[in-house]
């Protein structure tokens, strides 16, 4: 492990990067049956629904693993929430163009995503991709680790523990528990979800401030020990209050991994024939727009992440940055052979960072889980949202806090900056924040008489995002 991972070298311990890897995989378990549901329309069950999920769990097993052996880095990789609806979107507007199914629409879909994943290949075999991480104004660097923060609080308080009525409408704790007139209004929408509710806001915020405690006297795990402990508070809460057995979802639960519906529906099913008919220049705007989404995401995360974690260098640079570029390019083309959507580098491994987890071994354990996971799918998905959203929060937290290293007598620093602190969990893409901030950073520099300052490279990352904004294809 030492040879392989050099923990001596970077303060750490098998234990600590362990427990990182777990930490991990528990607060991004959830991309697990999402990402199948939003790729398949929630046909739960399905030949395609079971292909998506196998490809899911051996993609996220496999870019992790090789994030883990060529670039010693912490972080873990999966396929991207909101490129993952783009994909679906794609899918279903194929099957529209062209009359074909669903099921030919999506192996079409696959091509484009491995097109995307050959093109990114090559960039970072040849560095351009790393170029344009180096391109990045240093404010807007600077703030990408406290706008992740923002959005993890936003998933963390929003979008991951999402309930339900009978009807369909949702409810997230930030919008509706603490945005609600009163109590007797919100019970009076929601009926009888009104007690998860409840629950869910109650076992959020003890493990929120069970983390905080066991962090600030130092106990090791803290994160996973704050989730496990919020875990089991929801399910007696759940049988005690509800009257509900927190684990029904067992019974009867085939453990019998569908290998066989992947090898028919996603594995290497790659429908080349349809792409004519969608026509090419709608093929390379696709490709081009996929490579936005996913570049901007994965820088975003690997910066704000690595900062996170104190790996950026005195020259703002990170280490083994080329490995990690093409690794996520090979994770896409992983998961476009398997599959599933674009596979990225993901948020949620901040809580592995927060953990401890400073080298590949928390990356290879994490990728060990999702491997696992193929398995024992049943016994994660019983972890309540509740449980992982304290994690999300707290880590948002720790992240917000270096906006202290932003230059507040600047206006090129904090003015982008702040934009980004806002649009990345209003926008819920890292990738669009940080091309609004690019885009800001360019009129505020031309403005105040700095134009020199601006990297060439910057200019034409700019003019792509106007283009994006602005520009109907």
């Amino acid at each position: 492990m030492e040879k392989l991972f050099k923990l001596k070298q970077n303060g750490t311990t098998v234990k600590t990067e362990i427990l990182a890897g777990i930490t991990t995989f528990l607060t991004m378990s959830y991309i697990v049956m999402l990402n199948p549901n939003l790729l398949t329309s929630f046909d739960v069950g399905s030949e395609l629904w079971n292909g998506v999920f196998v490809a899911t769990c051996l993609a996220s097993a496999v870019g992790t693993a090789c994030m883990a052996f060529f670039a010693n880095l912490p972080f873990a990789m999966a396929p991207g929430m909101g490129i993952n609806t783009f994909f679906a979107i794609v899918a279903t507007n194929i099957a529209t163009i062209t009359g074909v199914s669903y099921l030919a629409s999506f192996q079409t879909a696959l091509c484009i995503t491995l097109i995307e994943g050959i093109v990114f290949l090559v960039l970072s075999l040849i560095s351009v991709r790393e170029k344009i991480v180096d391109a990045i104004p240093k404010g807007i660097r600077l703030g990408i680790s406290p706008a992740l923060g923002m959005m993890l609080l936003y998933i963390g308080f929003g979008s991951n523990a999402f309930i339900y009525d009978d009807q369909g409408n949702s409810y997230g704790v930030l919008q509706s528990f603490f945005g609600a007139l009163s109590p007797s209004t919100l019970k009076s929408e929601m009926g009888n979800e009104y007690p998860v509710m409840i629950i869910t806001v109650i076992t959020m915020m003890f493990g929120f401030f069970l983390i905080v405690i066991l962090n600030h006297k130092k106990i090791r795990g803290a994160v996973l020990l704050g989730v496990l402990a919020s875990a089991a508070l929801y399910w007696a809460c759940s049988a005690v209050f509800l009257g509900t057995n927190p684990f029904a979802s067992l019974e009867g639960a085939s453990f019998v991994p569908p290998f066989g519906d992947m090898i028919n529906t996603t594995l290497f099913k790659f429908n080349f024939s349809n792409l004519a008919d969608v026509g090419w220049l709608t093929v390379v705007t696709l490709v081009i727009t996929f490579c936005i989404i996913d570049m901007f995401d994965t820088i975003g995360t690997l910066i704000g992440t690595a900062s996170k974690a104190g790996m950026i260098n005195e020259k703002g640079e990170i280490p083994k940055i080329k490995e990690a570029l093409t690794v996520d390019a090979v994770g896409t083309i992983v998961g476009a052979t398997t599959g599933t959507s674009t596979v990225t580098t993901f948020v949620e491994s901040a809580s592995g960072v927060e953990s401890g987890g400073r080298t590949g071994l928390t990356a290879l354990t994490t990728a060990v889980m999702f491997l696992a996971c193929i398995f024992i799918a049943p016994f994660v998905a019983v972890i309540p949202p509740a449980a992982t959203s304290a994690a999300l929060i707290y880590v948002g937290i720790s992240m917000v806090i270096t906006i202290k290293n932003i230059d507040f007598s600047e206006i090129t620093e904090y003015v982008p900056m702040v934009i980004m602190l806002i649009a990345m969990p209003i926008s819920e893409s890292i990738g669009n924040a940080i091309g609004l901030a690019l885009i800001s950073y360019v009129v505020i520099a031309l403005t105040t008489g700095k134009r020199k300052e601006i990297h060439a490279l910057t200019w034409i990352l700019s003019v792509v995002f106007l283009v994006k904004f602005f520009v109907t294809i």
